[in-house]
């Protein structure tokens, strides 16, 4: 019996849940990467960032290539460049709203201290 498709979207959208994989998905989305290009870029160690490669490999969003003793990956589709463009969109969006709240609260009480203290 095969798996609903939301199901299978919930892991899809696990695969994206890690940061690191964000920042890989991202370099690739300009372009083709040596693993030794993506190390400083991504901040995190050789064997991590291994391990967060092939995560998004069995994920089917890249693929790698060997030439000598360079491994080069690259997105297997150009939607997941698109995926990302729109999850800064609205990220974007969420924050520009969260700022005019902020403003408005601001705002609203005229005085009022533009610091919230824990005591």
């Amino acid at each position: 019996m095969s798996r609903p498709l939301y199901q299978l979207k919930a892991e899809f959208f696990k695969t994206l849940g890690h940061p690191a994989r964000i920042r890989v998905l991202e370099l690739l989305s300009q372009r083709e990467h040596a693993v030794a290009e993506m190390l400083p870029e991504v901040g995190i160690e050789a064997a991590n960032l291994s391990q967060q490669l092939a995560v998004l490999r069995r994920a089917g969003l890249v693929t790698s290539r060997k030439e000598g003793s360079n491994v080069y990956y690259s997105l297997t589709s150009p939607q997941v460049a698109e995926l990302l463009a729109v999850a800064r969109s609205i990220l974007t969006g969420v924050l520009a709203g969260q700022i005019e709240l902020l403003e408005d609260l601001r705002t609203a009480v005229p005085g009022a201290a533009t610091e919230v203290r824990a005591d």
